[in-house]
């Protein structure tokens, strides 16, 4: 009988991280069960992401530390299943560890601004040597070639530079940022994707290689999977706020309480909608039988579909739409969606576990929205305290407890 592993069992990752979009990368590797250790600075309590309020309290949040053993929410989301140590890599010997570590490995992943790896002499270049197979990913705001090194990634700031805060809104608005740090979240999948490409073909070939990401670069190119341009120029507006005229009838529309979505673009769909709000004489009609027509008359369309639900309880909106065969759904809060049955059950969302505290009510973080048929994988083991798995890695690296003893007392651990 066939043994259920997860598909990266055997992998170790070095985790030289912190903030989001690295730990994020590495987060995913770990649920695809690789071994990750994560490299945390002592001198500045490691990863920053363990000083972002709120935490979690032996007595529930709190929007301040009460003692060593509170841990942020974003850490405990970020760190699961991550071993980790403390190096302090500008210490001069805290490269040899950082080495041993290396030669080990399978995989290593940097999110350091532009430049600083190769200062710290801790850049590909410079380690390749040490393991020929690893794969060495390095995650960054603009690319990790040294003319980038100033320049500084904020997810909003990576926002505004590719395009995506233009692509939302009502025409004439302000800007829109997006709520969910969207650059600092796809950088990370495009990151792991060429990862496992890499570690893939270093399978094949015995050489690992260098895969670099920027934060720009991947949402830019999200930005570009939409032919925003071309669909200006033949004079369909770039931001339609609620509504999307070309697909018409599609948008999000109030009812008397509350807010719903409809995706109906094809005449099938579009039929469906007419038929749920009591038009079905329209179906026929010159200005909406067929998709080049609605999306002409896109704001009457809209306007009808409008009116009809404004006074409707939304229960009763929803029926009618499903009824009829017309993609519809209520446009959901944050705590109502991560609540799912399905994606809870598929492991899409799961509950976040304080490492001494356990679960509290309400408290859920990103699972791995993926399903395999024949592999196992998990986010179950809480986020490590810092440095806490600093011995037991150095020891298995064959560090006596005499020299773990004397690095920490020169302050490289």
């Amino acid at each position: 009988m066939n043994t259920v592993t997860a598909p990266l069992k055997g992998k170790t990752v070095i985790d030289l991280t912190t903030a989001l979009a690295g730990p994020y990368a590495t987060l995913l590797l770990a649920g695809l069960g690789a071994r990750v250790i994560k490299v945390e600075n002592p001198a500045r309590g490691g990863d920053s992401s363990r000083n972002n309020s709120p935490y979690v309290t032996e007595d529930g949040l709190s929007l301040r530390r009460t003692s060593d053993d509170d841990m942020s929410v974003s850490m405990m989301l970020r760190g699961r299943g991550k071993e980790s140590i403390t190096l302090n890599l500008k210490h001069p010997e805290s490269r040899q560890v950082l080495f041993d570590l290396i030669g080990e490995a399978d995989i290593l992943v940097e999110n350091y601004s532009a430049g600083v790896t190769k200062r710290l002499g801790i850049d590909y270049a410079s380690v390749r040597h040490l393991n020929e197979k690893l794969v060495y990913t390095s995650i960054s705001g603009f690319g990790a070639g040294p003319d980038n090194g100033d320049r500084k990634a904020m997810d909003t700031i990576v926002q505004a530079l590719s395009g995506v805060m233009m692509t939302a809104g009502e025409p004439g608005q302000p800007p829109v940022r997006f709520g969910l740090p969207i650059g600092d979240l796809s950088a990370p999948l495009f990151a792991v994707i060429g990862t496992l490409a890499a570690a893939l073909q270093a399978e094949h070939t015995g050489e690992g290689q260098h895969v670099d990401v920027s934060m720009l670069g991947a949402l830019t190119s999200m930005v570009a999977c939409e032919p925003f341009d071309a669909l200006e120029s033949v004079g369909f507006p770039l931001r339609t706020g609620a509504y999307v005229p070309r697909l018409a009838p599609f948008g999000t529309f109030r009812a008397e309480d509350g807010y719903f979505a409809i995706c109906a673009p094809t005449d099938q769909f579009a039929s469906g909608v007419l038929r749920a709000i009591d038009r079905p004489d329209l179906l026929d009609a010159e200005d909406f039988a067929t998709r080049d027509a609605r999306v002409a008359n896109a704001d009457r369309l809209h306007g009808l579909i409008a009116g009809w639900a404004a006074e409707k309880p939304l229960d009763e909106v929803l029926q009618a739409l499903t009824r009829e065969g017309a993609p519809a759904a209520p446009v959901r809060s944050t705590a109502e969606a991560v609540r799912d049955p399905q994606v809870v059950q598929r492991g899409e969302v799961v509950p976040l576990v304080h490492p001494k505290f356990g679960h509290f009510d309400g408290l859920y973080g990103s699972g791995l929205p993926v399903v395999f048929s024949a592999s196992q994988t998990t986010l179950d083991v809480p986020a490590p305290h810092l440095g806490e798995h600093t011995d037991a890695v150095l020891e298995a690296l064959g560090y006596d407890a005499g020299r773990i003893e004397d690095l920490r007392a020169a302050g490289v651990l």
